[in-house]
C-alpha cells in the first residue's frame, strides 16, 4: 500500500479522504494548506500526493511547481470541473493525473494504482488472473489457458489495465489517459482498432465477446466468462474483423 498525502483545504472532503484510504490499508498524512502541504511533501517522502488547486495560501499550481523542482513525486490534481483550464496548466506542469469532484474512493484508487505504475513508486507486481486469463504485468507476459499471446507492447497495456480494472466499465477516455497517456482525449478511434485486435487474440469478437464487453456509449468492461473452458481449443466465437469499441 502507498503513503499518501492529502492537500485539500475543506475539513469534509479532507476528512473522508483520509478515512476512506485508511480503510484501504494505506498510510494517509494530510495537510489544510499549501505551504503545510509543500513541507510535508519534501520530508515525509510520500509515494503520492493529491493536490487540491484552489488552496486558501499558496495556489495549487505553485504548490506544484515548488514540488516539481525538487521531488518526482507523483501528484494527482483534484479539481471542481474536467474542462477548467487549470487542469490543463496543471497537467503541462507535471501533474500525473486529475480527478473531478465528486469523486468515489474506487475510480480515485484506480487512478493511483496507473500513476504509481507508470511512476515505477508500486514495486514488482503480482500476477493477475480472470477466468482462463492471466497477465503478468512484471514479465509483461499474457497467457490464455497457459498459451501466450503475442501481443504488441501497446496491446499489453490495455490488456493488463483491462485486467486491472476487471468488472469496471472504463472510458475510452480514461483509457486514452492511463494507457496511450492522452489526459487531453481525441484518438478513440485507436482504442476501437486496439480493442479489436486484443479481440481477435482472444478468440472473440464484438457480435460475441468472451472477456471483453463493450458498453454502448460508455466504454469498455473486462469480465470472466461465466464458464470458462479449460481447454484453450474449446469451442469459441469466430473472430470477426470489426474495429468497434
Amino acid at each position: 500500500m502507498a503513503h499518501v498525502l492529502v492537500i485539500e483545504d475543506d475539513p469534509a472532503i479532507r476528512s473522508s479522504l483520509i478515512r476512506s484510504l485508511s480503510d484501504r490499508g494505506h498510510a494517509v498524512t494530510s495537510a489544510p494548506n499549501g505551504l503545510d502541504g509543500l513541507r510535508q511533501a519534501l520530508d515525509g517522502g510520500p509515494d503520492l500526493v493529491l493536490l487540491d488547486l484552489g488552496l486558501p495560501d499558496l495556489d495549487g499550481h505553485s504548490v506544484l511547481s515548488m514540488l516539481r523542482a525538487v521531488r518526482d513525486t507523483p501528484v494527482i490534481v483534484i479539481t471542481a470541473r474536467d474542462d477548467d483550464p487549470s487542469v490543463v496548466k496543471a497537467l503541462d506542469a507535471g501533474a500525473d493525473d486529475y480527478v473531478v469532484k465528486p469523486f468515489g474512493t474506487a475510480q480515485l484508487e484506480a487512478r493511483m494504482r496507473a500513476v504509481l505504475r507508470r511512476s515505477g513508486t508500486d514495486g514488482p507486481l503480482e500476477p493477475m488472473t480472470v477466468g482462463g486469463l492471466t497477465v503478468d504485468p512484471t514479465a509483461r507476459e499474457a497467457a490464455l489457458h497457459g498459451r501466450v499471446l503475442d501481443l504488441s507492447r501497446r496491446e499489453f497495456d490495455l490488456l493488463a489495465y483491462l485486467v486491472q480494472h476487471e468488472g469496471e466499465v472504463v472510458s475510452k477516455r480514461d483509457v486514452l489517459a492511463d494507457v496511450w497517456n492522452q489526459p487531453y482525449g481525441g484518438g478513440e478511434r485507436t482504442v476501437d482498432v486496439h480493442l479489436s485486435w486484443l479481440r481477435r487474440k482472444l478468440g472473440e469478437s464484438a457480435a460475441a465477446p468472451v472477456y471483453l464487453h463493450s458498453v454502448r456509449g460508455v466504454g469498455v468492461r473486462l469480465t470472466a466468462p461465466a464458464t470458462d473452458a479449460a481447454d484453450p481449443d474449446a469451442t469459441r466465437p469466430d473472430p470477426d474483423d470489426d474495429a468497434s469499441g
